[in-house]
């Protein structure tokens, strides 16, 4: 097997190919314990496979710029039913189950909409989407927004789409 593992690769993605794996496929990974420093620099050893790895990469958290970090932390909190906010530097952060946070920040001047789909157990879309039929909020059953006032259950679930004070589309599904 070989592997593109050059100095200062930290950070980085390397290309495995070889044995075991198509040519037209690269497996993309790292084995965080794995490199060793070196004269030259960190060198990055790739793992493998997935899950052959002592670490797994995870994400950690995502900046949401918003108009008023404060009104959209608050909402959010509130739609998924989550402790308040935690400030942090120019931050407020929403923490998930997983751990991750969505770091609220100002924003000047125009904030491009975003995406944010969270996975909910059966109670707790029940309970968020009270919340979003509460503020009479808009929702719709599909990213289009062609079907509005609607619960998508074409894959088993439920699952909605409504905005954020900031106009981010937020979505809320159970797993079908």
């Amino acid at each position: 097997m070989e592997a593109l593992a050059k100095p200062g690769l930290q950070g980085k993605v390397a290309v495995i190919t070889g044995a075991g794996y198509p040519a037209s496929v690269a497996h993309v990974g790292f084995c965080m314990t794995a490199g060793r420093p070196s004269q030259a620099g960190l060198l990055a050893v790739p793992c493998p496979r997935p899950g052959d790895c002592d670490m797994a990469i995870q994400l950690n958290h995502t900046i949401v710029f918003s108009h008023d970090k404060k009104v959209s932390a608050d909402f959010l909190c509130e739609i998924l039913g989550r402790p308040p906010a935690e400030p942090f530097g120019p931050f407020l952060g929403v923490r998930l189950d997983n751990d991750v946070t969505l770091d609220f920040m100002d924003a000047a001047g125009d904030v491009a909409m975003q995406h944010y789909a969270f996975q909910v157990s059966d109670a707790e879309f029940d309970q968020g989407f009270a919340r979003i039929r509460a503020r009479n909020l808009t929702y719709w059953a599909d990213p289009y927004r062609r079907r509005p006032g609607e619960v998508n259950t074409d894959d088993g679930g439920r699952r909605i789409y409504f905005e954020d004070p900031s106009k981010h589309f937020l979505e809320i599904f159970t797993k079908g």
